[in-house]
Order: structure tokens, then sequence, then C-alpha cells
């Protein structure tokens, strides 16, 4: 399941509504991703994400499609916002269920380096110092190159 949206979310409410749907599964992990109130640029007045749809929801679900191929999943959520965020709002929710623990982890920790580097979101920060546009960082490419090499 996929949802972008600009209205806020509850990650504790999305992740106990995740686990009842996941009944029957032996692992479920879950991410939540924040709104960080310091940036380099300086603390963190807002963060604003624009996504270019309906392309970024293609592609995020044909990265869906990749995870459930991948690893054996029971249940997958992801959740992700647009629009403008205050320092501590949820970003991201992502949500894996399997029978183990290691597909659930590993399938969570590939949809969130796809997330990262590769779905079509712009984000810019407002800081003390001005508003920032946020590329990946050179470490999240390397995260996500290494599901090529398995």
């Amino acid at each position: 399941m996929l949802r972008v949206s600009s209205e806020p979310f509850n990650a504790g409410a999305e992740l106990s509504a995740f686990e009842r749907d996941a009944a029957g599964a032996g692992a479920v992990v879950s991410f939540t991703g924040l709104v960080r109130d310091h940036a380099s640029s300086g603390d963190v007045k807002s963060l604003f994400l624009q996504a270019y749809s309906p392309m970024t929801e293609r592609g995020i679900e044909k990265a869906i499609t990749a995870a459930t191929e991948r690893w054996p999943l029971t249940a997958l959520k992801v959740i992700h916002r647009v629009g403008e965020m205050a320092p501590g709002e949820a970003i991201v929710f992502v949500a894996t269920a399997s029978a183990h623990r290691r597909a659930a982890f590993e399938a969570a920790d590939f949809l969130m380096d796809y997330l990262k580097t590769e779905a079509v979101f712009w984000k810019k920060e407002a800081t003390e110092t001005g508003e920032h546009w946020i590329d990946p960082r050179s470490e999240d490419y390397q995260d996500r190159a290494r599901w090529a090499q398995v």
C-alpha cells in the first residue's frame, strides 16, 4: 500500500494498524523518518517536499513491486509526505512484514534506499541562513548500489 499526501500522519497509529493487518507475520519492521531540527546550514525552520505526480507514485510502486518479488513479504506500507513540514514531523513511514525478520529488515532497508535516492521528490530546507535545496548524500547512493550487487 502506498500513500503520498500533504496530510500529517501518526506513525504510531500507522504501525498499530499495520500490525493488525499483518496478523500472522513472524516479523514486522518499521522506519519513520522525521524532519530534523538542525542542518549544516543552521537550525531548521521547515522542510518543503514536492513530488512530480504521477511519476513519483509510479516509481515508488515499481520499488514496492521489486521488494515483494525479492522478499517473501506478507504486508507492506509506504507513506510519504509532501508539502511544508516542521521539525519533528514525520516525513516517511515504511513498514514490512514477513514470516522471518531478515526479509522484513532487508525489504524496509531497500525501500528506504530507493526513497532517499531515486524517488522523484525535491526537498528544500528553510534555515536561519535561508532556503537550501537538499540532494541525496554520496552515502545514500552507496547504500542504494549494494542492492544491485545481490
